[in-house]
């Protein structure tokens, strides 16, 4: 090994993908991404979900599309996840 070698790290980021249900900000959408479970006692599978404000460049989504996020660096208050690309259009 020499003495000048550099490594790189690179962070895997996060990645999900839920449906569009806001778009009427500017550059921003809601997004509501939805985990299925299973309860801790009852072995039931529970349903879940969260919304997220993501980074929409081009405001190019629509609601009801279906996007996938990836988790990026604090962009506003809200707002550490952007819109990577759109999965399926809304009918």
């Amino acid at each position: 090994m020499s003495g000048e070698e550099k490594t790189t790290h690179t962070a895997r980021r996060r990645r999900v993908v839920g449906v569009v249900r806001s778009n009427k900000m500017d550059k921003t959408v809601v997004v509501n991404v939805e985990r299925i479970e299973k309860h801790p006692v009852y072995g039931k599978y529970v349903r879940r979900s969260k919304r997220y404000h993501a980074h929409d460049e081009q405001n190019q989504c629509n609601i009801g599309d279906r996007v996938m996020l990836v988790e990026t660096r604090p962009l506003s208050r809200k707002k550490r996840w952007a819109v990577v690309e759109i999965v399926e259009r809304a009918r």
